[in-house]
């Protein structure tokens, strides 16, 4: 599959015919276009910077052919559209084109005790493919490629680095970034690679892998 990354949590995975969106919020300047061009929208969970529900209800409204899949709070947000707009939950098996998807985890890292907890499932495509949403959820799986979150108000460095240990990937790649400079991404990537033994690959927006 080939995956290309967009600004912060939104990513692009293409294999065969089949193109899905991850996380197209509102801190994606080409969220619209990334979407237009998908087959399915694959959500984690309802904040603004991983879900633009006003882009996403254009294009529902556009597309009869759109699926959405996300936590129950988006599809309750969104509305149904018919069934197009899909809650999904932990231990889900989602096929979806060429893709075959599991879901794992339950809940949003915490930020403060102030501040609910939202629903957050993160997705693994083709059981090799981690987007873990804003969660440190380790899933009971191998996963080759961990999209790793490096900035957010949730995000600690010695967490994250006991969340890879804990996944023991083959290859991470940043995702979640806009909160940290250029200095910050490398400093941080420096530290995980130095704790974990695995390079933290920092790829630009519009930057695709074949994984």
């Amino acid at each position: 599959m080939q995956l290309t990354k967009h600004a912060h949590a939104c990513v692009v995975l293409e294999k065969g015919d089949t193109t899905i969106v991850v996380d197209p919020g509102t801190f994606t300047p080409d969220a619209e276009a990334a979407v237009a061009a998908a087959d399915a929208v694959l959500i984690t969970h309802e904040h603004f910077d991983h879900f633009d529900e006003g882009l996403l209800g254009a294009a529902l409204e556009k597309r009869p052919d759109l699926h959405v899949h996300g936590p129950a709070s988006v599809r309750d947000k969104l509305g149904e559209y018919g069934g197009r707009v899909r809650a999904v939950a932990s231990g889900d098996a989602l096929y979806i084109g060429d893709f075959a998807v599991t879901v794992h985890g339950e809940r949003h890292a915490m930020i403060h005790p102030d501040i609910p907890i939202v629903a957050n499932t993160g997705y693994l495509f083709d059981g090799r493919v981690y987007h873990p949403g804003d969660s440190y959820h380790v899933p009971d799986v191998p996963v080759d490629t961990l999209l790793l979150p490096t900035s957010g108000p949730w995000t600690k460095v010695g967490e994250a680095v006991d969340f890879v240990r804990g996944v023991r990937p083959a290859r991470l790649l940043q995702i979640h970034e806009l909160m940290l400079s250029e200095l910050g991404q490398n400093s941080v990537a420096g530290m995980l690679t130095n704790l974990t033994g695995l390079e933290l690959a920092l790829l630009a927006p519009g930057d695709a892998r074949e994984l």
